[in-house]
């Protein structure tokens, strides 16, 4: 790489600058207030791990995406996360070890070997909530609570919310007793919701009538929540307790959203099964108009600690910081701000003990206040040049009107 170029960064890497960065870091203390008032504990996972501590869901696409490297101090091969949840679990069961339910919450970078997700980023700032230690309604409906209020609190209003339970499937699969490669098949034809070969697929197997039917119609049974729950109950009478008890799970979980106020809107999909290969119950993402990839995704994912000796129910979400903050573009914010440039005094020029005074009460009611280096205020004009350059938006100056105030503050 020559001088020319070595300034460029990885495909899918960035960077923030000062204005996005400051409105991250804004989000991210909103999110995590509300996190903690909810009584969510923070914890900060390593970046890096073994890959046996990353990698617990045998043929999900973690391993694709994460990046590895042999550790020289013991030859074992390490990975770079690509998703924080396998690190809750080990947290969870390991290094927590409780008996009654945990709630943990995170934020922090990822990086993917592949680009993906919002804006095809390979290190999306990822943020999120698990609870641990309850198979319960009432702790799925905590988690689709907090992910709704999350939402609200960074100004994300119009949601539509895609909200299915894998448990309906599974239980169908377990009825029809396919092989593992038939399930792969029908799983595949299902998310693609290819209706001519999963006809063909199905008329070829020897399958109940009113098992075929069900299997059939799941494809179809996607639309708008109370009707599409309605429907299910109609069509799905017969696939037994499991699935009524799904779908009891999904009608509950639906109030939740539609009483949650305006601007979120229902979408339920009985075929919709991300993360199938983990995800144990309900499953939800977050979309907006405009955006094709979801803010944000969560479930429930009983289990998720058998890797560490420990299997526990968890029910969960996790976002994208960085696809809200191009959302809702809250830099904006930031660049409101009044920032007051201060003149460059020596301790024993008249005026500094006041100049001291005001700037550290100006930064304590929050403002910017930016000291002038020697050489940029000499002149008014080159003050002025050098404030707007820093993007100032108003300046210290010599009271010179007699008063008792030795400073005073002007508008640029």
């Amino acid at each position: 790489m020559n001088q020319e170029n070595r300034w460029l960064l990885p495909a899918g890497i960035d960077e923030l600058l000062p204005a996005a960065a400051w409105a991250t870091e804004g989000l991210r203390r909103r999110v995590l207030d509300l996190f903690r008032s909810w009584g969510y504990g923070l914890v900060v996972p390593p970046m890096v791990e073994y890959v046996e501590s990353l990698l617990i869901h045998p043929g999900d696409d973690l391993d694709l995406s994460t990046l590895k490297v042999i550790d020289q101090m013991t030859g074992r091969l390490m990975g770079i996360r690509a998703d924080m949840t396998p690190q809750m679990a080990r947290i969870d069961a390991h290094s927590l070890g409780r008996a009654e339910p945990t709630r943990l919450c995170y934020l922090g970078t990822v990086l993917h070997a592949m680009p993906g997700g919002f804006a095809g980023s390979r290190a999306p700032m990822q943020v999120g909530a698990e609870l641990f230690g309850h198979a319960g309604i009432e702790s799925d409906r905590e988690i689709l609570g907090l992910l709704l209020e999350t939402l609200a609190v960074v100004g994300v209003n119009d949601v539509w919310l895609d909200l299915g339970h894998v448990g309906i499937f599974r239980a169908l699969m377990t009825q029809a007793q396919f092989a593992p490669d038939e399930e792969a098949e029908f799983f595949d034809l299902l998310q693609r919701k290819a209706m001519p070969e999963i006809e063909a697929f199905l008329a070829a197997r020897e399958l109940s009538a009113s098992l075929g039917a069900m299997l059939h119609v799941l494809a179809e049974l996607h639309g708008e929540g109370a009707e599409t729950l309605a429907r299910a109950r109609t069509v799905l009478a017969d696939a037994g307790e499991d699935v009524s008890l799904a779908l009891d799970n999904l009608s509950e979980l639906a109030r939740v959203v539609l009483s949650s106020g305006a601007g979120i809107h229902l979408h339920v999909d009985l075929a919709e099964l991300r993360g199938y290969h983990y995800h144990t119950g309900m499953v939800f993402a977050a979309y907006v108009p405009g955006h094709r990839q979801a803010i944000a995704r969560g479930g429930r994912y009983d289990g998720i600690g058998e890797a560490f000796g420990r299997a526990r129910a968890a029910t969960g979400f996790s976002a994208d910081v960085r696809a809200l903050i191009d959302l809702m573009r809250v830099d904006a914010e930031v660049s409101t701000q009044a920032i007051y440039l201060a003149p460059v005094l020596d301790s024993e020029e008249p005026g500094y003990a006041e100049l001291v005074a005001l700037v550290r009460d100006l930064r304590a009611q929050g403002c910017q206040v930016i000291q002038a280096l020697p050489g940029d205020n000499e002149q008014d004009e080159s003050l002025g040049d050098c404030a707007q350059a820093m993007g100032c938006t108003h300046r210290i100056e010599p009271d010179m009107t007699h008063s008792n105030e030795f400073w005073k503050i002007c508008e640029i």
